[in-house]
């Protein structure tokens, strides 16, 4: 046999063994209720700008830093999501009375903005919130923090969806 024969039979026998496993993928995926790949999503670009934290975001987190829990959380849709950690939360009053139940009951907080970057649909910050416990049992922790905040697309000015991460806050 020449060296073209055995090239030719080899790449036949590729494609074919090729096209033999092309259902095998299918039929996985029949069986299980997992996708073999995640739903396809749009790609977009956007730009940022770093910038200084803007009043509205410093506002907020200074009603949690000052238990006030007042017009700071004025910057949230009504009807907004939050999912900071493992919190699913639906409404702009529950975001509030979450936090606080969180916050009163166990700790006095300060949070720090070290950047921020602004589109006109995405926010997104960093930085790090000191938390100094009640129980004085507990070292103060200055966990790092990572927040996207999507603003309402009727109303720019407030926030539709949170999703935050503090932490960890030891090892």
């Amino acid at each position: 046999m020449t060296q073209d024969r055995i090239a030719r039979r080899a790449l036949l026998a590729g494609v074919a063994g090729s096209l033999a496993l092309v259902p095998f993928p299918t039929a996985w995926a029949a069986a299980n209720e997992k996708p073999l790949t995640s739903k396809e999503t749009d790609m977009t670009s956007t730009t940022f700008t770093k910038m200084p934290a803007p009043a509205w975001l410093l506002a907020f987190w200074k009603e949690i830093d000052d238990k006030t829990w007042g017009a700071g959380f004025d910057c949230f849709a009504d009807d907004a999501v939050c999912h900071l950690g493992v919190a699913d939360w639906h409404g702009r009053e529950t975001i509030r009375a979450n936090l606080r139940q969180f916050v009163d009951r166990q700790m006095t907080t300060h949070h720090d903005v070290v950047e921020y970057l602004d589109s006109p649909h995405l926010k997104v910050f960093r930085g790090f919130v000191t938390m100094v416990f009640d129980d004085k049992s507990i070292p103060t922790v200055k966990p790092t923090m990572q927040h996207f905040f999507y603003m309402d697309e009727k109303d720019p000015t407030k926030v539709k969806a949170w999703y935050g991460s503090v932490g960890p806050t030891g090892f």
